[in-house]
């Protein structure tokens, strides 16, 4: 039995090391370090280490912080517990005092904050909060969200922090949630786990350990599990559908800890009062065993009453390891709850090997996080630094994630301000406020406005008057909804006669409304005619809706929770004047009665189950004409496809990423399509490689073999599954390159593919063989020449100045899961419905980004390249391209084969040809391509 044990334990710790890895250097090290502490512990101390004990709190009567670093230095001292949490205090004091306690503390402190929206969340007396999660869940570009989270782990290791209990990746689809709202990303599932997951990578990528909260899922709740223990009444079928989406999505991810939440769902435990952090059925059953997930865990608060309300008195320090947790958060008295955990283990409920497991995997996250090398805080201008990026974030969240939600007419807004300031045309009513804000600052700077006031306290009797005064002065009003309650309880605090005001402002004036605060508010303002959600009602907030009153910038944001019935999430009108205007096809000058046919053909095809959906888009004469989503993801998948759905792109890669970038290097005169590849690609050299033409490479006509199935080495040909040498089912440092969802490829494997082209046969030039691999080194060229990734490179110097949201390549990183169509059920190889991962093998080993697949876009972001491309390299009156490169990369330029540099081009037989490609009617002068996967441009 004792063998066995140390077997489990073994294996254990050897798949925790192995989830950890890739912030493990050195694992042997990291084993020799974590023996070496363990050895030294006593046992008592072995059960200290996995607590986490409350360093400060907030006295609200004085506004003055409370530190209890005398208590918490004697139990360091006699007890050596694992860490502290500090919640309230002054940078400078909680410095000097974290310093302090790890001088004294034998085994280094775990030092935690629960600072979701920054450590201003609670140094709130010196240190600015950054926004919300809900605010960030309004905003469409996850990249914003990675940025956040490295600030935040900046803030944290400046204050000598190592664990942030962040994000927050529940759903939160009750409005009336008194713990949760708007700390969750929202209620889309897709979005909360992408942003979740970019949240957590910003965090970890500067050194901070990410902990996602909370398991298995607190966003249905209406009653606070601080105060008691909320009930969730699902079955485990809807659970595993929405709850546990998020937490599976970034457990894959890597994240280093989760926390468990205070919740009893008698779908996974019914024993009467056992929540879920206490729940053996939770934790080693649903999240360990079935999951599989093996990171580091914490509980939530045991002081909480959902937990603490049943288990008093240390017993739920003892439930909590019966149940399979690591580390105990605020367990109060540590004498007790010792005392409590040893009783479990004399009554067999616990073992001393139980505690040896959890002790050593709590020593391993401390040295897997630089635990281990304390170096002591420097408090000279902490307070500076920890505020220093918080002004630029906040103004960068607040302009993507205004939310425009109704709009009247093109009349009223933008509102330009008043050359004079001096007609009072313009009012602006203040509701919830009693002096100016930075709202009502600039509306009586830059429009003359006069302001109203109407706090919270303000009776009815004023509403008359008020709306009868404004009515006769004002052609135009402004009404800004301010300082409201962040949580539901008692309709947020929002008076009734504020609601009224409101109500008849906005039926009876011309008006708009800005809504600044948690959007559940929103309810009450459901009927104006103009409406914009603000999310925060802060000075960058407030500055970017009077930016975006004022035309200066456009409304981004979409709603990330539902609000009411006109209001469901994803809501938002995008103001960004579009690169490509829709008009009726009339205008354009169509047959719509032609365009008919369409959608016959896209029907026929649904049905006859050559496609499961699909998305067509014509643009003439610089505008979109005809737009349309047909059909569903999946013949079985009820999530339908819409005009923004992300396609994979295959070998439109070659001209939607590659070609253009070389046409960029050619026309800076950084590549010359004479010249050899050897001149560009180190690599080459030597090899029968070495002296093909870049032109010849760009006509597919240098001699390269058409493809490679590289997938073939690694995989059994019988069975189809990869072979272990090359893959892992977890990512690590070692086997690093997602492949598929669960298959992550050696990293050293890059070199060998390169190996298998150059080795591969040549045959002889000036023979059209379309090939695959001329792109992957064209792919290669522009990396080398430019010192970026080629996705990178196609980023900065197109998608992103085009305005473009969707083309790029791994859109996991950028776009949710519902919004990328899948492309096949993969039966050998990946073994998997292939979603958001490149469709093909080659791509994927490359880590999902070559020169000849890989893109991903949905219909209209590749109708912006190829209009700019038809315009002559010209878009919205900027020139990305001299027309004459253009004209010159989208000729014919073959006398065997219809190719032009990188682009394809119509048959030149046409007329004559049983069979004419791409259609009898293209113009010579039109180009395009077609990818594997069925996409297919063309102008």
């Amino acid at each position: 039995m004792r063998k066995f044990y140390w077997l489990f334990f073994i294996l254990q710790m050897s798949f925790f090391v192995a989830q950890t890895q890739t912030r493990l250097n050195n694992p042997m090290a990291a084993r020799q370090w974590v023996d070496s502490v363990f050895n030294s512990l006593s046992p008592d101390q072995r059960i200290a280490q996995l607590m986490i004990l409350r360093l400060s709190a907030y006295d609200f009567k004085t506004r003055t912080p409370i530190y209890y670093d005398s208590a918490v230095a004697a139990d360091i001292k006699k007890y050596n517990v694992g860490g502290i949490c500090p919640f309230q205090g002054n940078p400078v004091q909680l410095a000097t005092i974290i310093n302090n306690l790890q001088s004294i503390a034998k085994t280094p402190l775990m030092t935690c904050i629960d600072a979701e929206w920054g450590v201003g969340m609670r140094l709130f007396d010196s240190v600015s909060a950054l926004p919300h999660q809900m605010m960030l869940g309004a905003m469409q570009d996850a990249s914003i969200v990675y940025q956040y989270g490295k600030i935040v782990a900046e803030q944290c290791k400046r204050l000598g922090i190592n664990v942030n209990y962040a994000p927050v990746v529940d759903i939160n689809n009750n409005p009336n949630n008194p713990v949760i709202n708007d700390r969750s990303f929202g209620e889309d599932k897709y979005k909360v786990a992408l942003f979740g997951i970019k949240y957590m990578q910003g965090l970890q990528d500067a050194g901070i350990m990410a902990c996602a909260k909370h398991f298995p899922g607190h966003g249905d709740v209406s009653v606070d599990s601080h105060l008691d223990l909320p009930v969730i009444n699902k079955t485990m079928a809807q659970l595993d559908s929405l709850e546990l989406y998020p937490f599976r999505e970034i457990f894959k991810a890597g994240i280093s800890s989760v926390m468990m939440a205070h919740l009893y769902i008698p779908a996974i435990d019914n024993t009467a009062n056992r929540a879920t952090s206490i729940s053996s059925k939770n934790v080693n059953g649903l999240m360990r065993n079935t999951i599989g997930y093996q990171g580091l865990t914490f509980t939530d608060a045991l002081e909480m009453q959902g937990v603490k309300k049943y288990f008093p008195d240390g017993q739920a320090s003892a439930q909590s390891l019966i149940a399979g947790n690591d580390m105990l958060c605020l367990p109060g008295d540590v004498a007790q709850s010792i005392q409590k955990i040893k009783d479990a283990i004399n009554s067999k409920q616990l073992s001393w090997a139980d505690i040896d497991l959890h002790c050593k995997r709590v020593l391993l996250a401390k040295y897997q996080y630089g635990m281990n090398h304390f170096v002591p805080i420097n408090p000279a201008n902490i307070t500076e630094d920890l505020n220093s990026n918080i002004p630029a974030m906040k103004k960068l969240v607040a302009e993507n994630a205004l939310t425009l939600l109704h709009k009247t007419s093109d009349d009223f807004f933008p509102l330009k301000p008043n050359s004079t300031a001096t007609d009072k045309d313009v009012v602006y009513v203040g509701i919830g406020i009693n002096q100016d804000n930075a709202f009502a600052k600039r509306m009586r700077s830059e429009y003359g406005a006069d302001v109203f006031y109407f706090d919270y306290k303000a009776d009815a009797i004023r509403i008359l008057s008020t709306v009868a005064l404004i009515k006769k002065r004002y052609k135009n009003v402004v009404i800004g909804i301010h300082d409201y309650d962040r949580r539901p309880a008692n309709n947020f605090g929002i008076a009734a006669a504020a609601i009224a005001l409101a109500a008849q402002l906005q039926e009876e004036t011309n008006c708009i409304s800005f809504v600044f605060g948690n959007a559940y508010a929103i309810k009450n303002f459901c009927t104006a005619k103009n409406l914009v959600a603000c999310y925060e009602d802060d000075e960058y907030t407030q500055n970017a809706a009077v930016d975006f009153l004022e035309g200066k910038i456009s409304a981004k944001g979409k709603l990330p929770v539902t609000v009411c019935e006109a209001y469901p999430f994803g809501s938002g009108i995008n103001t960004t004047v579009a690169i490509l205007p829709s008009v009726n096809p009339a205008v354009a000058g169509l047959d719509i009665s032609k365009l008919k046919t369409i959608d016959l053909i896209a029907e026929n095809a649904i049905s006859k189950g050559a496609t499961p959906g699909c998305v067509v888009l014509v643009v003439k004469d610089g505008k979109v004409a005809y737009q349309k989503a047909y059909g569903h993801f999946n013949y079985n998948d009820p999530t339908p496809v819409t005009t923004e759905t992300a396609y994979d792109m295959a070998s439109v890669t070659k001209i939607c990423a590659t070609t253009i970038s070389i046409m960029r290097l050619y026309e800076q005169g950084k590549i010359d399509l004479k010249k050899e590849l050897g001149n560009y690609l180190p690599i080459v050299k030597g090899s029968n490689k070495e002296h093909l033409l870049i032109e010849n490479i760009l006509l597919h006509q240098a001699g390269l073999v058409a493809y490679i199935p590289f997938y073939r080495e690694v995989i059994d040909t019988i069975t189809g599954i990869p072979f272990a040498k090359y893959f892992a089912h977890q990512k690590t440092d070692s086997f690093s390159i997602r492949v598929a969802g669960n298959l992550f490829l050696r990293k050293d494997y890059n070199d060998t593919m390169y190996q298998r082209i150059l080795l591969s046969a040549l045959g002889a030039p000036n023979k059209y063989i379309y090939s695959d691999n001329d792109f992957i080194f064209l792919g290669k060229v522009v990396e080398a020449i430019s010192g970026l990734p080629l996705n990178e490179y196609v980023k900065r110097e197109f998608y992103q100045p085009l305005g473009l949201t969707t083309a790029g390549f791994r859109p996991r990183e950028y776009l949710p899961l519902n919004q990328i169509a899948p492309t096949e059920n993969e039966k050998q190889f990946r073994m998997e419905q292939i979603q958001g991962d490149v469709h093909d093998p080659g791509a994927a080993m490359f880590g999902g980004v070559a020169g000849h697949a890989g893109l991903f876009s949905d219909a209209y972001d590749i109708a912006v390249i190829m209009q700019m491309l038809l315009n002559g390299g010209e878009i919205n009156g900027t020139r990305y391209f001299k027309k004459s490169t253009v004209d010159l990369f989208t000729a014919y330029h073959s006398a065997i084969s219809r190719r032009g540099y990188g682009f394809d081009k119509p048959e030149k037989d046409n007329a004559t040809r049983p069979e004419p490609y791409p259609c009898l009617s293209a113009s010579p002068l039109s180009f395009g391509h077609t990818g594997f996967t069925g996409t297919c441009t063309w102008a």
